[in-house]
């Protein structure tokens, strides 16, 4: 048996996640690659951000074993923490919205968290602001409690050294790299090493319709985990070659064509990516190499993405029905 293949415990198996090379249909000029982090042992890239804010709090005396962990979260960074805080022995407290899928909810419960629910946004800020608003009233409440804060926590973007490394070291060179938006961690810590390391990568940053990161009116959003309701702590625009925004039925149609094409049950953001990257390619140089990172799997989105009767009720168009349904229309003898 190879030793490499044996790990002390599951936390061990977070990172080097694989990176698949597709053909997509009209961009044959380009060498499109996928890193696919729902093959972090919880299923989303958070696992990387919080296991080492986890990790950094411990060696800097933030945290002891015991102590009570607070995060907001609409599913992947509580997951994340949920897998983390069973082997460092914390509790963990994490305020949700009305967002939040069953199945997140059971996962998180099956871990040992304890839920905390917000049931209406404040004017300003949204759901985010009332999730952040109760996670500071329940610090000033619960002795030796720690907040996590994915949203400023300097160890969120630092986190991605070491997943862009992951790229790199595998495809030389990245041209351009497309990343979904949210804290905006994972973007800017992607940022952060193109510049530290003088890369020629120009990053795509992909935002949601109705969320405030690029600017713009707050509007309502369906698909959790992806653009948000008040500006980012980390977004430092001028890193950014290029924001695109997209809507809920782009994130699901990207997420269906993944599906049937590449067999990759992606989540939500990441359909978003694929629906962007379709759109902005073709003004992209012949013989570009173009990465998508893929933030997370899609099991989480059984009830919502997955579920043609929520897609026949929130997002019925006609594109949709050719790109989803195709496959239900009878055959012509």
């Amino acid at each position: 048996m190879n030793k490499k293949s044996i790990y002390q415990s599951v936390i061990e198996t977070i990172g080097n996640t694989p990176i698949v090379q597709i053909n997509v249909e009209g961009g044959d000029h380009l060498n499109t690659y996928l890193k696919l982090e729902g093959f972090n042992p919880s299923g989303s890239i958070k696992d990387r951000t919080a296991y080492n804010i986890i990790k950094n709090a411990f060696q800097n005396g933030e945290l002891k074993e015991g102590d009570t962990v607070i995060e907001s979260s609409s599913g992947n960074m509580a997951i994340g923490l949920a897998q983390a805080s069973v082997l460092f022995n914390l509790n963990l407290i994490v305020v949700v919205d009305p967002k939040l899928n069953k199945l997140t909810e059971q996962i998180l419960i099956a871990y040992g968290a304890t839920i905390e629910r917000v049931n209406e946004p404040l004017e300003e800020g949204g759901f985010l602001g009332a999730r952040l608003k109760r996670v500071r009233e329940l610090l000033d409440k619960i002795p030796n409690s720690f907040w996590s804060n994915q949203y400023g926590n300097p160890d969120n973007p630092k986190t991605h050294f070491q997943t862009m490394d992951e790229i790199c070291s595998a495809i030389q060179p990245v041209d351009y790299l497309f990343v979904a938006t949210s804290t905006c961690g994972t973007l800017m810590g992607c940022a952060d090493y193109i510049k530290q390391n003088q890369l020629n990568t120009r990053l795509i940053a992909i935002d949601a319709m109705g969320s405030v990161l690029f600017g713009g009116k707050k509007g309502k959003r369906m698909i959790p985990g992806h653009g948000a309701g008040v500006p980012s702590n980390f977004l430092k625009e001028n890193l950014i070659h290029h924001s695109i925004k997209v809507t809920d039925k782009d994130c699901v149609t990207g997420c269906w064509k993944l599906l049937r094409k590449e067999a990759i049950l992606a989540g939500g953001s990441s359909g978003g990516i694929f629906t962007a990257f379709e759109n902005y390619m073709h003004q992209l140089p012949k013989e570009a190499n173009c990465v998508l990172l893929l933030s997370d799997r899609g099991d989480r989105y059984m009830d919502t993405i997955y579920n043609k009767d929520w897609l026949k009720e929130h997002i019925d168009e006609v594109n949709l029905q050719r790109v989803i349904f195709e496959e239900e229309q009878p055959q012509e003898q």
